[in-house]
């Protein structure tokens, strides 16, 4: 199928991320596009809340039903990047336009290593800090955390899979084929980076409001870096780092009750 708009070329899409400006606004996007804006936008967040509402309805569950959990969220995102990417390459979107190309430079390399360094040490305080308090928020997230994180070395195997599964078919979605999608349409960078963020932060709706919030802001940081290292390896070695260290950090720091003063 043909690629859709006129007024940037493929070539041109990457210069069009990076200009904050925009340069055009009368392009029309191609329907399976919506469709997958429509499942980003609309079903993920249901299919969130939905979860919620289970998990939290149930006493917190074994190891069992917390392998069933990683392994078909893992099948489910693979699947759903793997259609994602087949549309987006059969209406013209390129690799590099994906954030797929760059040659991964020592350069890039030592940024990767600091962004993780940075948003892990982050993730690591934030949740010791929420581990010390006592409120609805902190209470949400340790029901969260007994019915979701690894609490074995069993568990964290498949719990690994999932963050690194996470790190990159979530940053293909937001920042690889949304980013270029709403590029191509011509949107100012600025707007590019809010509504991708904002859609990333919704399909957490299961993390509860806080989780929401958090989430996008995350998305917006993640955004700027993709845009300015005009690569989806940094970005999704520190989304799977955040992943990472809170499978570790979560049980450690929330399944305590916290200190009274």
């Amino acid at each position: 199928m043909a690629a859709y708009g006129t007024c940037i070329s493929a070539h041109g899409l990457e210069d069009n991320l990076r200009e904050w400006r925009g340069k055009c606004s009368h392009r029309l996007m191609p329907w399976d596009f919506w469709m997958i804006f429509l499942i980003l936008s609309v079903v993920l967040p249901w299919r969130g809340r939905l979860r919620l509402r289970q998990l939290l309805a149930r006493p917190a569950g074994g190891s069992k039903e917390k392998l069933v959990l990683y392994g078909s969220t893992i099948a489910f995102q693979w699947l759903l990047a793997g259609v994602v990417a087949w549309r987006a390459i059969a209406r013209g979107l390129s690799m590099a336009d994906l954030g797929l190309v760059r040659p991964f430079t020592s350069g890039l390399f030592l940024v990767t290593l600091a962004g993780a360094a940075l948003v892990g040490t982050f993730q690591w305080f934030n949740l010791r800090r929420v581990g010390g308090m006592s409120g609805p928020i902190p209470d949400f997230m340790r029901k969260l955390t007994e019915r979701v994180l690894p609490v074995s070395m069993m568990e964290y195997g498949p719990y690994a899979a999932l963050a690194i599964t996470a790190g990159v078919c979530e940053e293909f979605l937001y920042r690889g084929f949304a980013m270029a999608a709403l590029s191509r349409l011509g949107w100012a960078a600025w707007m590019v980076v809010l509504v991708t963020s904002v859609l990333f932060g919704l399909a957490h709706t299961y993390q509860g409001r806080s989780g929401i919030l958090g989430t996008a802001l995350m998305g917006v940081v993640f955004g700027i870096g993709r845009i300015w290292l005009q690569s989806l390896v940094p970005v999704s070695a520190w989304h799977a780092t955040v992943d990472l260290v809170a499978g570790v950090a979560a049980p450690k720091f929330l399944l305590q009750r916290p200190t009274e003063h």
